[in-house]
């Protein structure tokens, strides 16, 4: 196992700046989740880190070794791809070894390594089987068996389960997170889907246009989200941010469109009259008391929970009830933000205006 640093790094492809001077550093152990939209460069970063694309500046280390020259093979990685990248023509026993075999280890060595991989992932009744018989979450299983077999320093995740269906997702997430715990191996993930990076990481990496916005715990960055891209981006359903002035009559309010007015959330603060935007999750308002005059559109009910997407002065605004809800389409209602748990940003900047 083995720490990641990676210190101002720069990419260019052609004239497009891919990466824009990107700090990580990832302590030996950790699972390290890099998440953002499409383009914003996180698997860019992690073929870096696999010595895939070279670093136009900057320096990635991993453990007290710059790997910046030293070739992808020669890094002590292994790399889980998104499509799997088996050998179609060899059974999943040869798939586990192949790296091992080129390596000339000890055909007993191989032979360990490979059934101590597949009994960590329920493949030993697979093992004389070709990628071709097997299902979407088995030959993802075999990849990451062929990682294991390796045991490398560092583990590298490219979006290894964008290709399976939903509840199979759920399955594996688990999976991967308890075979972390296993290895204790340190691990880099790559995902564009915020429930993954939420659920598996110890540290989330949020990037957006080749540039970290935020970086810590999950939880951190739900609780405290440093600007309005990370607050949506993080929390499913997302945040709701509602225009609107501070004024500081009555211990400090925000006056909405349409002469609503919210309380301050705790540990804000704004100067009067200033622009900001009121941040409120879905799941930290309630339906009655004192708070946003709302119009119901449409009732979408989970089982566990009921989500009411509603309008406020032309604005979505969306309620999670834990509850069952008798709301229907069409009723006025007023939704109450949990003033200890709401946000307030600057309007113009989109940073969070902390006390």
């Amino acid at each position: 196992m083995a720490s990641v640093q990676i210190s101002g790094i720069e990419k260019h492809f052609g004239g497009t700046h891919v990466i824009r001077g990107v700090d990580i550093d990832i302590d030996d152990g950790e699972f390290c989740v890099l998440v953002g939209p499409s383009g914003c460069g996180k698997s860019t970063l992690l073929r870096m880190i696999a010595g895939l694309e070279e670093a136009d500046e900057g320096r990635i280390s991993i453990g007290t070794r710059v790997v910046n020259e030293v070739p992808p093979k020669d890094r002590d990685i292994a790399m889980v791809f998104q499509n799997y990248a088996l050998y179609p023509h060899m059974s999943v026993r040869e798939n586990m070894s192949f790296a091992l075999s080129l390596a000339r280890q000890p055909k007993r060595e191989i032979e360990q390594r490979v059934a101590r991989a597949a009994e960590i992932l329920g493949l030993g009744p697979y093992l004389e089987r070709f990628p071709r018989q097997l299902s979407g979450g088995q030959r993802q299983r075999v990849a990451m068996g062929r990682a294991i077999v390796r045991n490398p320093q560092v583990f590298l995740f490219d979006e290894p389960l964008s290709n399976l269906d939903a509840k199979l997702r759920v399955q594996m997430r688990t999976e991967i997170r308890e075979l972390h715990q296993r290895l204790k191996t340190t691990s880099v993930y790559v995902t564009h889907d915020q429930t993954e990076a939420m659920t598996m990481a110890d540290k989330i990496v949020v990037m957006r246009g080749g540039v970290v916005e935020q970086a810590g715990a999950p939880l951190e960055l739900y609780d405290r989200p440093v600007n309005t891209f990370v607050a949506t981006f993080i929390g499913s359903p997302a945040m709701n941010l509602l225009p609107g002035v501070f004024r500081s009559l009555g211990g400090g309010q925000v006056v909405l469109e349409g002469g609503a007015s919210l309380p301050l959330p705790a540990g804000s603060r704004a100067e009067e009259g200033q622009n900001v935007l009121y941040g409120m999750r879905p799941e930290h308002c309630s339906v009655g008391g004192t708070g946003l005059p709302v119009e119901v559109a449409v009732v979408e009910p989970t089982g566990a929970d009921t989500q009411l997407y509603c309008r406020f002065h032309g604005q979505d605004v969306t309620a999670t009830v834990r509850d069952r809800s008798d709301c229907r389409p069409g009723d006025r209602i007023v939704l109450a933000p949990d003033p200890a748990r709401a946000h307030l940003f600057d309007a113009a900047s989109g940073q969070r205006l902390a006390a």
